[in-house]
């Protein structure tokens, strides 16, 4: 449901609320001002670009939604992309792309798709995560210290470069972005100080001190952008060409993935912050119509911001309006303030940006994962971190979802069994007179498990290895769920080479979907009574009364 609509009809809107969702709305937008700024130009744009972001996306997704409390803008995780579409593509390609994005996830929100993308398992987010926090922060070396130009196309170049030139760095610049790291970490832990956004409070004290002291070797925003233009955006339609849509198909892919990903997590968080639920395919719908808006108004791509969605509710925001609210703050920003902009040094929006990168890296996360998760989970977790940093990140999320799933099929495969009934079970099972069902020509086989591709050769393996003795096999299916297509072509294979052995098969206790796709592919025919019987007990009567008859009706 929308995200409006349910906040009107659970009364969040009544009067009562607003003063709370204003509150919450007010310091959000602190909060969002530097780091919109800061995405922005970690993404290879200009600063302004953040805001229009934050104020198009933001205002878009408190409205169409589908988590009342969510706050969405231009996010630290979209740097890694956004900064190598520009670098290869161009602004105007990167505008052309999120918008692409911004189709694709309206698409997967119509198709009712929000579930999908929980299927990601956890090992490859925190593998692409901690990786996007290490090349920000390398990334915003450069700025941090007053280094020279990056050289380098890829991450270990640029690395090393940064290693060669350390000895270069501007001791103002540094100065002031260890300044600004001191107040972004000291400053949540004052008590009685602890409530003031520390970003803002950072970009504030140090743009002062640079404004006094003047340090001319200190590179701020306006003279490395120029100041930014007062007023809002104005619309512009992007030249969309056949070969252009073509070129950014797969950055478009990669942004509307990584924005789902982000925007799902951030509202799952929200939901076990508030106790409400979230409507995922809302939720895409949303974040497609912000990403189709902001790049139309000069913006970039954008996705729920999980720790402005937990300062909005951490400040009594309950509802779309704290979200709205900080939007129109962002506005009067623009409209007022934008001039003063020009003298925020870089280096305090790199020192944010450290701060982002080490909350995205979840350290500490990684470290205790290191203790409790399987070898596997930890290979595929290292495996996407390291592709993540030195290849690229669709690459990463890729391969480690593909490692992911062979690990998943291997294990499902691996607890797939073929169990001989014999003994007391066997007696249990067919419920017959005692001693009746002791015959060496029947074989009673119960399949555990999915039958499918990765589990054939177990299962198959299992119907051949029986004595020359038996001349009828009966597989209960009542413990399998379901039959793929291999399975069913291995099946049939299984079934002509037992008959020409002169062994017949007898199933029973298929469940429907079983049923119907041994059914469909004609496997019947082939199996003993040419049907699925209801009951072992039945199939094993069967096939006891048609091996003990005389004449034709025994030559099996």
């Amino acid at each position: 449901m929308i995200a409006l609509l349910e906040a009107g009809r659970a009364g969040l809107l009544n009067r009562r609320h607003w003063l709370n969702n204003v509150l919450a709305g007010l310091i959000v937008g602190v909060v969002a001002l530097p780091l919109a700024m800061a995405f922005a130009i970690a993404s290879g744009v200009k600063p302004e670009q953040g805001l229009y972001t934050a104020i198009v996306a933001g205002l878009a997704v408190s409205v169409l939604g589908g988590s009342r409390v969510q706050i969405a803008g231009p996010t630290g995780a979209f740097i890694v992309i956004l900064s190598g579409v520009v670098a290869q593509h161009g602004v105007a390609g990167l505008q052309i792309a999120t918008l692409m994005a911004g189709v694709i996830l309206l698409l997967l929100g119509l198709l009712r798709l929000g579930a999908v993308i929980r299927f990601i398992p956890d090992p490859v987010i925190v593998g692409f995560t901690a990786g996007i926090g290490v090349i920000i922060w390398v990334g915003q070396w450069r700025d941090f210290f007053g280094l020279p130009v990056v050289q380098g196309q890829y991450f270990h170049e640029k690395l090393w470069f940064l290693l060669q030139n350390l000895s270069a760095l501007d001791p103002a610049t540094t100065g002031l972005g260890i300044l600004s790291l001191i107040i972004l970490l000291v400053l949540p832990r004052v008590r009685g100080l602890s409530r003031i956004p520390a970003p803002l409070a950072a970009l504030v004290l140090v743009t002062l001190v640079q404004a006094v002291f003047r340090f001319e070797s200190v590179a701020t925003i306006g003279s490395s952008f120029g100041a930014l233009p007062t007023g809002l955006p104005s619309f512009q339609w992007p030249q969309i060409t056949l070969t252009r849509v073509v070129e950014l198909i797969g950055p478009a892919f990669a942004i509307a993935m990584l924005g789902a990903i982000e925007s799902l997590l951030s509202a799952v968080v929200a939901d076990s912050m508030t106790g409400a639920r979230h409507d995922s395919n809302q939720e895409l719908v949303g974040q497609g119509v912000a990403n189709m808006l902001a790049p139309l108004f000069g913006g970039i791509a954008a996705t729920g911001a999980i720790a402005r969605t937990a300062t909005n509710i951490r400040n009594g925001g309950n509802s779309p309006l704290a979200g709205i609210v900080h939007a129109a703050f962002l506005v009067l920003v623009l409209l007022l303030l934008a001039p003063l902009a020009a003298y925020i040094p870089l280096a305090v929006l790199a020192a944010i940006l450290f701060v982002v990168a080490w909350n995205m890296s979840q350290a500490g996360l990684v470290l205790r994962l290191q203790r409790r998760l399987p070898a596997a989970d930890l290979l595929i977790l290292w495996v996407t971190f390291a592709l993540t940093v030195f290849a690229d990140l669709v690459v990463a999320v890729n391969i480690g979802v593909v490692l992911a799933m062979l690990y998943v099929l291997k294990r499902t495969s691996d607890g797939v069994r073929v169990r001989l009934l014999e003994g007391r079970e066997l007696q249990r099972v067919l419920d017959v007179e005692p001693g009746a069902s002791a015959r060496e020509d029947i074989r009673v086989l119960v399949l555990e498990g999915p039958y499918f591709f990765a589990s054939v050769d177990a299962v198959n393996r299992a119907l051949q290895e029986v004595p020359e003795a038996v001349r009828v096999i009966v597989l209960r299916l009542n413990y399998v769920p379901f039959m793929d297509a291999t399975a069913l072509q291995a099946l049939e294979t299984a079934l002509d080479d037992l008959a020409r052995r002169g062994v017949q098969v007898a199933l029973s206790e298929a469940n429907e979907r079983v049923s119907r796709k041994v059914r469909r592919m004609g496997l019947l025919a082939r199996v003993h009574g040419r049907r699925i019987y209801d009951t072992a007990t039945e199939a094993w009567l069967s096939a006891a009364g048609g091996l003990d008859r005389p004449g034709p009706a025994n030559a099996i």
